[in-house]
């Protein structure tokens, strides 16, 4: 549907139907609202203009790590090459940092600084390879292994490999092992205060921690990327993103140990599409609110995914005692199969070796949209509302929702949540609280805009 002629459609239904109450004016209002929560893109071809690095009419500066005195045979140090390539890449305009295929580099943790001359490649295709032992880790850079920050308008890209060497990590985690401390560890790709940044191709693996972090930044476009870990691998999150806008991934296939797509504090116009995600932990916002913080995500959009085998679904997952709120999501046309927690809502998430107190202060979650959802659950409770007595969820939008498990029925656990649905919703979720004269003359209109839809 034109999205003006939709716009239009709307008002004219909320103008007809406002008499009907209250609550069949909010919803209608608020599908509309829906149906236009896109993220506006920048014009790509002008973002990202960047010439062929591989020929020398394209007026590209080669900048070779093994020129700066690299090995590449996995064993000797590269850092220092890596370091002073970078400075010559970085400082000089049109360059290309290469990083040649069919070798090894190990590298030890390392921050990348800009900001860099225009039109800077990163160009990966040999492997990028991490000290395997945590006990010679810088304890100066504990959290980041290859740190990239203050770009604008870098593009990385190959099909190269960053490994993070992460098993000895794993191991020491008190997540494996309860007698170890709990501590952090190193996340094997940081981009952080940075605009205009696109990276596509390349394969992020067997990170000590979480595989790919975008922090503090502006307008990144990652794409073709593949995030592998083993199943078991404690907090391996595959993409992280913090404390960023405009930011969209498509066509990756991430696989960890963690969630695959993790969204948290200050991010907000966030597109997925094309995501294929197991196994992991499932498509998260959150965990917001630990330790009383301040949790705000608004405006995210997943359209098309497809998960298999992950402990949840699509989650959204925050402490009590937090404040803020996740508002504006939508959740559309994706296939699950064998996911244990399909839809979830966890306001009481509690990720401590000890029990979290009862809070009454929450954050709060409201116009959340499920559409288009299939696929098989592994557990009873296909959708679990889990919200806060004090600071109930509100309206979440459910449409189309098909959840089946293979051996036995389903059900929708609420408490505290506030919603509707329409078209086919399965399992049933009656248990959204809402007035009952109201939700029936509601659902004429909704059959109103199903069949303009078609």
């Amino acid at each position: 549907m034109d999205k003006f002629f939709m716009v239009s459609f709307f008002g004219l239904l909320i103008a007809a139907h406002a008499v009907a109450g209250n609550m069949v004016y909010d919803n209608i209002a608020m599908l509309g609202e829906f149906e236009n929560l896109d993220i506006e893109e920048e014009n790509e071809s002008e973002l990202f203009e960047v010439p062929s690095w591989t020929s020398e009419r394209g007026g590209k500066v080669l900048v070779n790590v093994d020129s700066f005195g690299a090995a590449g045979d996995g064993v000797s140090d590269d850092t220092q090459a890596f370091v002073d390539a970078w400075n010559t890449a970085c400082s000089t305009p049109k360059s290309v940092f290469l990083v040649p295929p069919g070798r090894r580099y190990l590298v030890n943790a390392t921050r990348f600084k800009g900001p860099c001359a225009d039109k800077l490649v990163v160009q990966i295709d040999g492997t990028i390879v991490a000290p395997a032992e945590p006990d010679n880790w810088d304890p100066k850079l504990p959290r980041i292994w290859l740190d990239f920050s203050k770009l604008n308008g870098v593009l990385f890209q190959g099909g190269g490999v960053i490994d993070g060497s992460g098993s000895k990590w794993w191991a020491s985690s008190c997540k494996k092992n309860k007698s170890n401390p709990c501590r952090g560890a190193p996340t094997a790709i940081t981009i952080d205060s940075s605009s205009a940044v696109k990276v596509r191709g390349l394969t992020i693996q067997n990170s000590q921690q979480m595989h790919f972090v975008i922090s503090r930044s502006d307008t990144v476009r990652v794409s073709q990327v593949l995030v592998s870990a083993p199943e078991d691998s404690p907090n391996t999150d595959g993409i992280h993103i913090t404390e960023s806008t405009n930011v969209v991934l498509q066509d990756c296939k991430i696989g960890t140990g963690d969630d695959c797509v993790s969204i948290v504090n200050g991010s907000s116009s966030i597109k997925m599409k094309r995501i294929f995600c197991g196994p992991g932990h499932g498509i998260s916002i959150g965990s917001l609110g630990k330790d009383n913080s301040t949790g705000i995500v608004t405006k995210v959009v997943l359209d098309t995914a497809y998960l298999r085998e992950t402990t949840n679904g699509l989650r959204i997952k925050t402490w009590q005692g937090g404040s803020g709120y996740v508002c504006g999501v939508r959740f559309e046309n994706v296939r699950m199969e064998d996911v244990a927690n399909p839809i979830i809502i966890d306001q009481f998430y509690c990720d401590s070796p000890t029990a979290c107190h009862n809070q009454t202060s929450a954050v709060k979650i409201s116009q959340i949209m499920y559409r288009n959802i299939s696929g098989t659950t592994k557990s009873e409770k296909a959708m679990k509302f889990a919200c806060s007595d004090t600071v109930p969820c509100s309206n979440i939008v459910l449409s189309n929702v098909n959840l089946e498990k293979k051996d036995g029925s389903v059900e929708t656990y609420c408490n505290s949540a506030q919603g509707f649905g329409y078209g086919i919703v399965h399992p049933s979720a009656d248990c959204l609280s809402s007035n009952d004269k109201d939700a029936a003359l509601a659902e004429s209109i909704r059959d109103d805009i199903i069949h303009t839809e078609l």
